[in-house]
């Protein structure tokens, strides 16, 4: 068995992660992972850039956005693979917001047929859910089925 290279091309990591490679050099474009360029200028990624590609898929997976992941993977020094001690602090910072959004799915999975089962579809003059629009006051969308903290201002 050959020993492992430090430095992948982007077709291995594509290979390995399951990631197309058009995707990989997404994240690159949007500073997610880096790479450095051979005198032929080919792309070679450093190995850890495996568990930052896993690290992003997941994150999509569960609904943060870019700019979070980009946030998180920011933290993580670029001189040496991230340690476990890296990747704990970083997904420290997520609890919170990641209890939001599990909170947030509960919330639509148990409400949601309840809330526009009737086939009226109009929260604005569902006499059920929402008498008199009084619902309006707090605010505009699904109030009953929004968690208030997930919810941010026009991002």
């Amino acid at each position: 068995m050959a020993p492992l290279t430090k430095e992948l091309t982007v077709g291995q990591v594509a290979q390995r992660s399951g990631v197309a490679i058009s995707a990989l050099h997404f994240y690159e474009r949007q500073g997610l992972i880096h790479s450095r360029r051979t005198t032929g200028n080919q792309r070679r990624y450093h190995r850890d850039t495996l568990r930052r590609v896993a690290f992003i898929r997941i994150s999509q997976r569960v609904g943060l956005p870019l700019a979070r992941i980009r946030q998180a993977l920011e933290q993580l020094p670029e001189n040496r693979t991230p340690t476990r001690a890296d990747w704990a602090s970083v997904s420290a910072q997520w609890r919170d917001e990641l209890d939001t959004r599990i909170a947030q799915l509960t919330r639509l999975r148990d409400d949601l047929t309840g809330c526009i089962g009737c086939g009226c579809l109009s929260l604005n003059s569902c006499t059920l859910s929402n008498p008199d629009d009084e619902l309006a006051a707090a605010g505009p969308g699904p109030r009953r089925l929004m968690v208030e903290r997930l919810i941010e201002p026009d991002t």
